[in-house]
């Protein structure tokens, strides 16, 4: 919550008050999908690697998924989710999860 906050905070900075809902919005969003890809690769337990590499599998879509939907709100509302502000706000987010993941996962 603190980096959607931080990214939606340099958004503003950058771009003004247009890019509070597309920081807010797909910060959250991508605060979301790496909980939820988190927490779906975290059940595949110790051991078992082809179990783990479907669940990272499932977990990597989860991602995409995030990715079509900033296509998706650039293409029906492009006043409200400017391009730049709204990708940024989601792949701001996301990457550093992301990479904190890969961090946690190799300890």
């Amino acid at each position: 919550m603190a980096l959607t906050v931080a990214v939606t905070g340099i958004l503003w900075l950058v771009w003004g008050r247009q890019a509070l809902v597309p920081g807010l919005a797909f910060g959250l969003l991508a605060t979301g999908t790496q909980l939820a890809a988190t927490i779906f690769m975290a059940s595949a337990g110790e051991g078992n690697f082809n179990v783990f590499v479907q669940r990272w599998l499932v977990g990597m879509v989860f991602r995409l998924a995030g990715v079509v939907l900033v296509f998706v709100a650039v293409a029906l509302q492009p006043e409200l989710f400017p391009p730049l502000p709204t990708a940024l706000g989601y792949l701001g987010v996301v990457i550093p999860l992301l990479f904190t993941e890969i961090r946690r996962l190799f300890r």
